[in-house]
């Protein structure tokens, strides 16, 4: 059935579609049955699923990564379809538009996607709107930025703004410095620059009367050493754990024509091909710091199997966002029965 929709949908633009998937979704809520149907069809509820991770209680661990929600509009809606949690955003002090239009592009031959969005959002404070109308106990992570025009030198103004905007209204935050596609934001995941960051933002978190899990979101395109200094700096700082990983720059390996990647342009790559790389940073993070920092697996999940083996590497908690896309909300089913199984 799925395939079918998918089908209608890839007749869109991918950012077109996605909307209108989303809508979709929201109004035919509406209808009075339809929430139990998908319950039925998706949601999983079993104890053997309950994940307690950095001192939150996650009804399963498969959530729905930053980029998808990036307004915090649909998460009441995507709750209904089985996920575990929800990572909004992500989210900048101030609204912005993002990286010209056509920014979002898709791969169907290597069942991946590119893109260029530029952390387009309508700012923390359309967001505080919509996270005022939470009415669900599914757990919500805020995913948070800085703005395009604001200087490295300054970064760290505009992470704080978002952390205290949010803190009364998300169960943790992911700091995103790994995006390659706001100019230099990448830089901040240098040693020098990423623990001052970092260290200011568990300043504000600790004046708090219930400080908040702090995760950092990590490129697939690190090296080791770079990877070294990064489980440094998240041990220095005491982080709640990484989300491992983001889109990659790389191109390699790829079945679509370099001439239409050409066409493309510049852009993070996710899905499929992201798949393998993303599985070796999660096992490298968890064998290095003998298991002591909590994962978020993130990247190329399109089956139960592609799960499975990022929560072998190290992984505690898996996010969805290409595979969701290409196969989806029956693939957060699946994955919730094999970890069933797994744990059995």
């Amino acid at each position: 059935m799925y395939r079918i929709i998918r089908f209608f949908f890839f007749f869109f633009s991918p950012e077109r579609a996605h909307y209108l998937a989303a809508d979709l979704l929201h109004f035919s809520l509406k209808i009075p049955w339809l929430k139990k149907l998908l319950h039925h069809l998706f949601v999983v509820n079993n104890v053997n699923l309950e994940t307690k991770v950095f001192d939150v209680t996650f009804k399963n661990p498969v959530g729905l990564a930053a980029g998808f929600d990036k307004n915090a509009s649909f998460y009441n809606d995507f709750s209904h379809l089985g996920f575990g949690f929800i990572e909004i955003g992500t989210v900048t002090p101030i609204a912005q538009d993002g990286n010209p239009k056509p920014r979002l592009f898709r791969l169907k031959s290597d069942d991946a996607i590119i893109n260029r969005m530029g952390f387009n959002n309508g700012g923390v404070e359309e967001v505080l709107k919509n996270l005022k109308k939470r009415n669900t106990d599914i757990v919500i992570g805020g995913n948070i930025g800085k703005n395009k025009v604001t200087s490295n030198e300054y970064a760290v103004l505009d992470y704080i703004i978002c952390f205290n905007s949010l803190y009364p209204y998300v169960d943790y935050f992911v700091v995103n410095v790994s995006s390659p596609n706001t100019p230099n934001l990448r830089e901040l995941q240098e040693k020098g620059p990423l623990t001052k960051l970092l260290m200011r933002l568990q300043d504000e978190n600790q004046l708090k009367e219930n400080p908040k899990p702090i995760l950092l979101k990590i490129a697939p395109d690190l090296t080791n050493q770079q990877l070294d200094d990064v489980i440094e700096v998240v041990e220095t700082c005491k982080l709640a754990g990484i989300v491992a990983t983001n889109t990659t720059i790389d191109r390699s390996g790829l079945i679509t024509t370099n001439d239409e990647l050409q066409k493309i342009g510049a852009g993070g790559l996710s899905g499929k091909p992201l798949k393998s790389r993303s599985t070796e940073v999660i096992n490298y993070i968890h064998t290095k710091s003998e298991g002591r920092i909590p994962i978020i697996g993130v990247g190329g999940i399109h089956s139960a199997k592609d799960a499975i083996d990022k929560l072998e590497a190290g992984a505690s908690l898996v996010q969805l966002y290409t595979g969701f896309i290409y196969e989806g909300p029956s693939l957060i089913k699946e994955i919730n029965q094999a970890i069933i199984k797994r744990n059995a």
